[in-house]
C-alpha cells in the first residue's frame, strides 16, 4: 500500500472514526465504478489535504460544514456532524450555535438544511 494510501486511510479514520467509500461501502468492497473516485479522496484528499498540519481536525471539519452549508447539502452536514459529535469535537448547544450562525452567512435557506441535518446528526447520537 502507498504512504498516500496509508496516511489517507489513517485521515478517514481521524475524521470519521472509520473508512467508507461512496455510498458507504468499505474500499475492499467498492464496486470497480467507484474506485477510482474513492481511491483519489483516499489518496488525494484525506493523504494529503487533511493529514496536512496546520489546522487541526476540527477546524477543517468547521471548514468543510460552512462549505457545505454554503451549498445547501444537509446530508453532508449530517456526516460531519455526526463526526464532530461521536468524536467529541461539537456539543449539542455548539452545533446550535453553528447553524444559526450559518445561517446568518450561508443564507436562510441553506441555514435551515443545516439545521436538518444537524437534527438528523443529533438524533443518531442521542439514539446511539
Amino acid at each position: 500500500m502507498s504512504d498516500s494510501r496509508e496516511r489517507g486511510l489513517q485521515a478517514m479514520r481521524d475524521v470519521y472514526a472509520t473508512t467508507f467509500g461512496m455510498d458507504g461501502e468499505s474500499l475492499t468492497e467498492a464496486p470497480a465504478e467507484s474506485r477510482p473516485l474513492f481511491e483519489s479522496t483516499v489518496d488525494h484528499l484525506f493523504g494529503e489535504i487533511w493529514a496536512r498540519e496546520g489546522l487541526s481536525v476540527r477546524d477543517r471539519r468547521l471548514l468543510t460544514i460552512g462549505v457545505t452549508a454554503a451549498m445547501g447539502r444537509a446530508d453532508l452536514i449530517e456526516l460531519q456532524l455526526a463526526a464532530a459529535l461521536a468524536l467529541g469535537e461539537l456539543d449539542e448547544s455548539q452545533i446550535g450555535e453553528l447553524v444559526l450562525h450559518l445561517a446568518h452567512y450561508a443564507g436562510w435557506p441553506n441555514g435551515v438544511a443545516a439545521h436538518e441535518g444537524a437534527k438528523r446528526a443529533l438524533a443518531s447520537h442521542r439514539a446511539s
